[in-house]
C-alpha cells in the first residue's frame, strides 16, 4: 500500500502590514493550490521610517517564526523590509530560498520614452543600497523622480483606498512628476498597488504604473518548480500537512485585518467566511508567541 502524498510545504509571506497581501494576491491567482502563510507585523507598521537594524531585527524573527510553522520558502513581501534585511537572511538561514522586493526601475527605464521616471516608496527604501544599486545599474540616462509619499501607507492599513485624504498624498507626489514629463511610474512598496485605480485617475492613461508584484509570484512559481524537479512533490525536501490553503497572522488587531481580506483579495464570496486571523505577541526578546484565540 502506497503512502499518501505529502502535502507541499507553505510559501510564508511577511510584511508590515497589509501591502505584502498585493504578492501574496499575485501568487494566488498564478498558483492556486499552493499553500500559503501570511504575517502581518502590524504592531511595528510603517516599517519605512523605523531604523534599517531594527527593520532587519523584526525580519529575522518573523523568518523563524514561518520557518517553524513549515514554510519552505520565504518571501520577504515588503520593499523596505528586503532592503533592510534580504541579504542578512540569506546568511542566517542559507538552506532557505527567499525571495524579495526590487523597486522596478530596470523595466521602468527600458519602457519610458520621456527618459524621466517616478519612484513612490518609503524613506527606507530609498536609503537602501538595493536601491542604489538598481538605479545605478539600469536607469543610466535615465530622470528619476522620488517621492515617500508621507501617510499613504496608515491610510491603505485603514482601508481608505480611495478617501479624500488619500488622493491628496498620491496628488501632491505624482503632480510635480507630471509637470517633468514622467511616462512611467514605479510602485516602490507592496502596499501601492492597492490605490493604482486612483493613481491611474490621477496620471491618466499615458502613463505606465508598474506593479512589481506579478514579477515576484512568477519568481516563486520558477523556485518551486525547481525544486520539485530537484526534490519531488514536496519543496525544499519538506512534508508539511496542513488543511488550510491561507493561513494569516498579525500583531496587530486580528479583527481589522480579518475585516480587510476579503476587500483586499478581492475573494469576498470564495473565503471570505472562512478567513481566519490569529494574533500573535512579540515577547521580551523580539520572540513570536502564540496566543490562543477561542
Amino acid at each position: 500500500m502506497q503512502n499518501p502524498p505529502s502535502s507541499p510545504a507553505p510559501v510564508g509571506l511577511f510584511d508590515s502590514g497589509v501591502g505584502g497581501l498585493s504578492v501574496l494576491k499575485a501568487i494566488r491567482r498564478l498558483l492556486p493550490q499552493q499553500p500559503l502563510i501570511f504575517l502581518a507585523d502590524q504592531a511595528h507598521v510603517p516599517y519605512g521610517s523605523r531604523p534599517l537594524e531594527e527593520v532587519r531585527s523584526y525580519a529575522e524573527t518573523i523568518t523563524r517564526f514561518l520557518l517553524l510553522r513549515g514554510c519552505g520558502l520565504i518571501v520577504v513581501a515588503c520593499n523596505t523590509a528586503s532592503a533592510a534585511a534580504l541579504h542578512h537572511l540569506r546568511l542566517i538561514f542559507p538552506h532557505i530560498p527567499f525571495v524579495g522586493m526590487e523597486p522596478a526601475v530596470k523595466p521602468a527605464a527600458e519602457y519610458s520614452h520621456s527618459r524621466v521616471v517616478g519612484v513612490l516608496a518609503t524613506p527606507a527604501t530609498f536609503q537602501g543600497e538595493l536601491y542604489a544599486s538598481v538605479v545605478e545599474r539600469f536607469a543610466r540616462g535615465v530622470t528619476v523622480l522620488q517621492h515617500t509619499c508621507p501617510g499613504l501607507v496608515s491610510q491603505i492599513e485603514a482601508g481608505l483606498l480611495d478617501a479624500p485624504e488619500t488622493r491628496r498624498i498620491l496628488t501632491d507626489a505624482l503632480e510635480p512628476m507630471l509637470s517633468q514629463g514622467i511616462d512611467t511610474v514605479v510602485l516602490g512598496c507592496t502596499h501601492y498597488p492597492f490605490v493604482i485605480p486612483l493613481i491611474q485617475d490621477i496620471v491618466g492613461p499615458d502613463v505606465r504604473v508598474i506593479d512589481p508584484a506579478p514579477a515576484v509570484a512568477r519568481q516563486v512559481q520558477r523556485l518551486i518548480e525547481a525544486s520539485r524537479l530537484k526534490n519531488g512533490p514536496v519543496f525544499a525536501g519538506r512534508s508539511f500537512e496542513t488543511t488550510a490553503r491561507l493561513q494569516f497572522y498579525t500583531s496587530g488587531d486580528p479583527l481589522a485585518l480579518a475585516a480587510l481580506l476579503p476587500r483586499l483579495l478581492g475573494e469576498a464570496r470564495s473565503v471570505g467566511s472562512a478567513l481566519k486571523v490569529e494574533h500573535i505577541l512579540w515577547g521580551q526578546n523580539l520572540e513570536v508567541v502564540d496566543e490562543l484565540q477561542n
